[in-house]
Formats: structure tokens, sequence, C-alpha cells
């Protein structure tokens, strides 16, 4: 998922913006002022665009060795695995719940601006609240993950490392829980046959770079957690975000545990040309691709996938921001080719018993919260996935 670039300028500080000068033209003036607005929120949302990682790796790597030298890659993995071990990631008792993880903690609220941003800040508590409106869930069915903790973090180093408490507590926070969603889903997935954690997905940020609206490699975490604690040594990506995935690639680009097949719009965000030779399945639509020709390509990715890579567990990457009219993606699928989408998916995993985690990474409308709330009844409507407090049994087996 993406969100444009904007830095707020030096030479004009939001809150002088109305003593700059006197303008006749009051709808401009205001417009102004609500751009500007908007900048400072990005400035202060996309954290990594002023503040870069070196302090995470600086800490990470002078604390993997016990000497001044520079420490090994031996020395790194095993600082990793004992991070991972660690963990009390894994710990919420989800044995009585449906495997649908969600905070209150997801939704951001930060002092109002965020009604300016073209991101959905609240679209995971409304995917929630329309699925316990019509039955299909119950909030004390659902599951509520823990925050990821620095050493958590620290498995892939974090891009945000800031002290600002204010976008701590009311943005990083958030993505934090939200990051402990994707990794507690793998480990969920694997009991149950499938997961969803209605927030993550954060498919721009890597080991060594954050990008788009993505502060923490949330993807990347959830696997090399599942490789340490689940025992499991083959992962599928299927990323079907809008956006190229450019940050897992980057991750595990020369992973042969790791088959990546992405299915993106080449013309938009983040044009990262590195990144896509680390593809093992690149299926490139265009603008404008509409929803038959978009399921169609699936289909055909999908079948190629399932003879090329035999996984232990599927990362499913469900961005929405293929959405027809979303400002962002560039793709015309409908809502219902978005509900098939994801059914195609879940066919896909069931059909060769493999476990399925799902996120639900970008979509910058309004409406892709009920969207995905119906392509999570439409799972349970075909049998794919149990949403009723009874659901523990497994469904592939």
């Amino acid at each position: 998922m993406t969100i444009p670039l904007l830095t707020l300028s030096h030479q004009q500080p939001f809150w002088k913006f109305r003593t700059h000068r006197v303008i006749a033209n009051t709808t401009e003036s205001t417009r102004n002022l609500c751009k500007s607005t908007l900048y400072l929120f990005l400035a202060l949302a996309t954290p990594f665009i002023a503040y870069r990682c070196f302090n995470s790796f600086t800490m990470f790597w002078s604390s993997s060795s016990s000497s001044s030298q520079p420490a090994t890659k031996i020395d790194a993995e095993s600082l990793r695995r004992q991070r991972i071990n660690s963990s009390k990631l894994y710990q919420p008792d989800a044995s009585s719940k449906v495997p649908v993880i969600y905070s209150s903690y997801y939704d951001i609220s930060f002092l109002g601006i965020e009604k300016l941003h073209p991101f959905d800040s609240s679209k995971w508590g409304r995917i929630c609240r329309f699925l316990m409106s019509e039955g299909y869930l119950e909030k004390k069915s659902i599951v509520d993950p823990l925050e990821a903790s620095r050493d958590d973090l620290l498995v892939v180093p974090p891009v945000a490392m800031l002290p600002n408490w204010l976008v701590q507590m009311k943005v990083l926070y958030p993505f934090r829980r939200q990051v402990g969603g994707t990794v507690l889903a793998a480990k969920l997935a694997m009991d149950r046959g499938w997961a969803i954690n209605v927030g993550g997905g954060f498919h721009h940020c890597s080991g060594g770079r954050g990008g788009g609206f993505c502060a923490y490699a949330d993807i990347s975490l959830c696997i090399h957690f599942a490789f340490v604690r689940l025992n499991i040594s083959r992962v599928m990506i299927i990323d079907l975000d809008a956006h190229q995935g450019n940050g897992h690639e980057m991750d595990f680009g020369n992973d042969e545990r790791v088959y990546i097949l992405d299915m993106y719009n080449p013309g938009i965000y983040p044009f990262d040309m590195t990144a896509r030779n680390y593809i093992n399945q690149k299926v490139e639509v265009v603008t404008g691709t509409a929803t038959v020709d978009y399921l169609d390509q699936l289909d055909k990715a999908l079948a190629v996938a399932g003879s090329n890579f035999a996984p232990e567990l599927i990362v499913y990457n469900a961005g929405t921001d293929i959405l027809d009219g979303d400002p962002l993606g560039g793709l015309k699928v409908s809502p219902e080719g978005v509900i098939k989408r994801d059914e195609k998916v879940f066919r896909f995993a069931r059909d060769r018993k493999i476990p399925i985690v799902m996120v639900t990474s970008g979509g910058y409308m309004k409406t892709s919260a009920r969207v995905i709330a119906d392509s999570i009844i439409n799972l349970s409507n075909e049998g794919l996935i149990e949403t009723n407090v009874h659901s523990g049994r497994k469904i592939m087996i």
C-alpha cells in the first residue's frame, strides 16, 4: 500500500499560513490551509521520510556482538532466533475464539487531522462493526493481539524509532499493534487452517527502508517468526495489492524458502526495479485493467504458482486499492471482483490444504471497509472459513 510522499515546507509553516498575507479569495485561502495541514500530517504519519533507520541499525548490530567489532552473519542470525524465541506475540489464547484478529487500537486518530488524509484510518474498526452487525462475528470472539515490542521489531530492524511521543502514541503504536496481529496470524493459521488480521500488510517496508505508509515490515516479521517458532521452511506470499510489494521482496529476494507472486500495476508507486528482480512470479496489470481481465490473469497466475512451489503457509496481502475509483491504484476492479478475488485465493489454499494468513493492506476509499467485510462474509458463506463463535475446528483438513 502507498501514500504520496509529501513534506512540509520549512519556509512556510502551516501555523503561520493565515498570517502570511491577506488573501481576498477566502476559498483559496481555506484550500491552502487544508493542504498545508495535510502536508503536516503526512510529514508526521510517514516518519521514515525525515527519519531513517540509521540509529535502529546501529543499536541492532552493536547489540548483536559482545565486542566492538561488527557482528558476523552467524551472530546476527543467532540473535534473531533468540529474539523470536523470547517473544510474547504468540501468547494470546485464541482456542475459544475465531481466528479474526483486531484491536480497537488499530484505528488511528490524530487530532482530527487524519480526516484530511487519503488513507481511511478507521477502516479496520468499521470492518469488524459490519461483521458484528450482520451476525458473522461477536466482539468476544475476536482475537486481540499484543503490541510488537522493540525486541520483536528488531527481528527485522524497524524504520521508525522516533522520540516524539505524540507520533509514537497516535500513529506508530497502532501500527505496532497491527504488526503483532500479523505475526500472531501465522500461528493461528497453522492451528486452524486460516487467520485474518483485519489490519497489517505494510508491504513497502523492509529491513533496510520504509516507504508509502509503511514503517514496520510486518509480513517479513510474520515469516521469520513462522520459520523459527512454527518449524516450517516454505512460505508463499501472494501479494494482490495494486502496488508492488517491494519491502518483502527486498527481504526475501535471495531466500529460496519464500516464493513471491506479486500482481501489481507497474505504472504507479513504488517503481522499485531492483525489488522487481526478486519476484518469483511477476504479473503486471496495467492502469485501467477491469474485473474480467484481472480475474482471468489471477486464475492463470495461481495455476502457475501451484505448479512451481509447494508452501506450508500462504501469506495473502489483500489490498483493496484495486477497486475502481481508488485514487492511488489505477485499476478498475468492481467490489464483486474483489470478493471473487479473495474467494479464489482462499480456495487455492484450501484445495491444497495450505494454511493461509490474510492481511488487508491498502485501500483508499471509504467503501473499502464494506467491501472487505462483504468478502469475509462471502468466504464464510462459501465454507472457506467459519466466523461463528463455535469455529474451533480446523477448516482445511
